[in-house]
């Protein structure tokens, strides 16, 4: 019994020193009517997972939109240096995409991808991102072929 309780106690140590953050694409929501929320975990100093789920409210006749209606991309992370405030990295990430193209076809697709960025925290938990990327749809021939990636996030590290 006592072993269990040791590992449950190291179990637990481990998750709350585990670095976290949340965050909101401050660009998207500005220049359209769509809102990605971001959540990402670190396994380690240099390396996370994550997902995010983008929402597209902007409507169909609008001149500039994402093809896509909704999102949801987990992501792994590979930051290339140690640096405490001041990072860069790469991504590679899977994004479970759904939309409707011009001729009303309705499509549900994956696309793979990878992006790259850079992200400042300060020393309080304030977090800003900006990234770019791209991914390939590779499951149905009636969605777009290609899905971007891009993204000015703001968020908090806890």
């Amino acid at each position: 019994m006592k072993k269990i309780v040791a590992i449950v106690a190291v179990l637990m140590s481990f998750f709350t020193q585990a670095q976290q953050e949340v965050s909101v694409d401050l660009g998207d929501a500005l220049v359209m009517k769509t809102l990605e929320v971001t959540y990402e975990y670190y396994l380690a100093e240099q390396s996370s997972v994550g997902v995010s789920a983008l929402f597209n409210f902007e409507g169909r006749s609008s001149d500039f939109r994402y093809n896509e209606d909704s999102m949801i991309t987990p992501f792994f992370r590979h930051y290339f240096t140690t640096a405490q405030n001041w990072n860069y990295f790469g991504e590679i990430f899977f994004g479970v995409n759904n939309g409707e193209k011009d001729n009303g076809t309705k499509y549900t697709d994956g696309a793979l991808g990878v992006s790259v960025g850079t992200k400042y925290v300060s020393n309080g938990g304030l977090m800003v991102s900006v990234l770019g990327g791209i991914g390939r749809n590779m499951f149905s021939d009636n969605s777009p072929a290609i899905v971007p990636r891009v993204g000015l996030n703001i968020g908090y590290r806890f």
